[in-house]
């Protein structure tokens, strides 16, 4: 997004958002787990991750001996534990960033569980040669705190291993309700997993049963419609969205946008096709909100509350600094050019106590090769007039769309 925008009083639109693509690539993994895929997943997410999840399991059957995954975190993290069960040599490797991702707690653990497993540069990091075999399984600790995705992976492949797969998690659990998500599916296609203890997940021995599966809509995607209208309501604009594919009941971490912003001035209403938003009061606002199982909406909230002029302590923000950026020290960069001066304390806080700094004329956003960020800076545009999104292509990573959805309400 390059060119400054205008913005209709009343802003309205009808959005279809993408799929979820921690259903889609949970699913992916899983299914191709199952002795027999006797069913096609419908709406999988349509956008880079999926893709590359999808490339890496059918190079995998193809007999490829060299995987890149490119910039996909997931599909590294997913395809390292899928690749360790699966006989044969594979070099599996990724961007130039996905190179400087920390990946030993993963290879650890399954090397735990017998896995071979070496690093070809850097120890710790991609790329990684992994010679797949049958494992045993048992009983094994892993730290919980830094990525749920470690622990889905081993989640996910825990049925195939012989003994089944007790996983005693340390520390504080990060996005548990991403493990927890993790768990329903494997349950949908037959697993027996379940929480033992607070901290401890067993995995019965057992194969998989392929079952239909349809992808409901994405709730990190909503978030940034959601900011939208909340920044449009306070720059005296009426809101009506609405958004389809999304539920009430979903499993999705950032299910919990919906709480987050109505006290912001966004109600939701659910309907059978979706989530309506549209303007409420204002009232009783958190200005201190844990991130610990939603990470991915963190970005969003830290935009809105600034723009808001509403101080905040955000915690549990402590995985942000390994994801495709750093993204705690991007937001800090990105806010300041617009004159927000925040303050990052130890590793699990970002704070804002309202002070401010001349923004730079006509600032343009740096997106670090995140699509977060440029999805979340895009409805700052509505306050900041002549902002502008370097590298806007960076969304396709989870939302190929967002600029012909975002379009929707400005008038170029």
């Amino acid at each position: 997004m390059q060119t400054a925008l205008n913005f209709p009083h009343k802003l309205t639109a009808n959005i279809t958002l993408p799929t979820s693509k921690s259903i889609s690539n949970r699913a992916l993994m899983i299914q191709a787990l199952c002795p027999e895929r006797l069913h096609t997943i419908k709406h999988l997410a349509v956008c880079d991750d999926t893709e590359h999840m999808q490339q890496g399991i059918a190079a995998k059957r193809a007999g490829a001996t060299l995987i890149n995954i490119g910039a996909t975190g997931t599909a590294m993290r997913f395809l390292t534990a899928y690749l360790a069960i699966n006989p044969g040599e594979t070099i599996l490797t990724g961007s130039e960033r996905m190179q400087q991702r920390p990946i030993a707690v993963l290879v650890e653990a399954l090397r735990d569980l017998g896995a071979d497993i070496s690093y070809i540069h850097n120890e710790g990091f991609p790329p990684l040669r992994i010679r797949g075999n049958s494992l045993r399984g048992g009983a094994i600790e892993i730290e919980a705190s830094i990525s749920s995705q470690y622990i889905s992976a081993l989640l996910m492949i825990g049925p195939c291993l012989v003994d089944g797969l007790t996983l005693h998690l340390k520390g504080t659990i990060t996005s548990r309700t991403y493990i927890d998500l993790t768990l329903d599916l494997m349950r949908h296609y037959g697993a027996k997993a379940e929480w033992s203890d607070e901290q401890t997940i067993h995995v019965a021995h057992g194969a998989y049963e392929d079952h239909p599966l349809t992808i409901e809509g994405d709730w990190s995607g909503a978030s940034y419609w959601y900011e939208l209208a909340a920044i449009a309501a306070h720059c005296g604009h009426e809101v009506e969205i609405m958004l389809y594919g999304l539920t009430a009941d979903s499993r999705q971490g950032d299910h919990v946008v919906a709480n987050l912003f109505e006290p912001l001035g966004i109600a939701t209403e659910y309907t059978a096709e979706g989530a309506r938003l549209r303007n409420c009061q204002p009232s009783n606002i958190n200005c201190q909100i844990d991130f610990t199982h939603c990470p991915d909406i963190a970005q969003t909230l830290a935009v809105t509350y600034c723009i808001l002029g509403i101080p905040f302590t955000f915690e549990g923000i402590h995985s942000l600094r390994i994801k495709e950026t750093d993204r705690v020290a991007a937001l800090i960069a990105e806010l300041r050019k617009l004159g927000y001066v925040l303050h990052a304390e130890g590793s699990t806080r970002l704070t804002w106590d309202g002070k401010r700094t001349n923004p730079i004329p006509c600032p343009t956003i740096s997106t670090y090769e995140d699509h977060r960020m440029a999805m979340a800076f895009a409805p700052a545009a509505i306050y900041h007039k002549e902002l502008s999104i370097e590298h806007p292509e960076v969304v396709k990573k989870s939302y190929p769309n967002f600029w012909v959805d975002f379009n929707r309400f400005a008038e170029l």
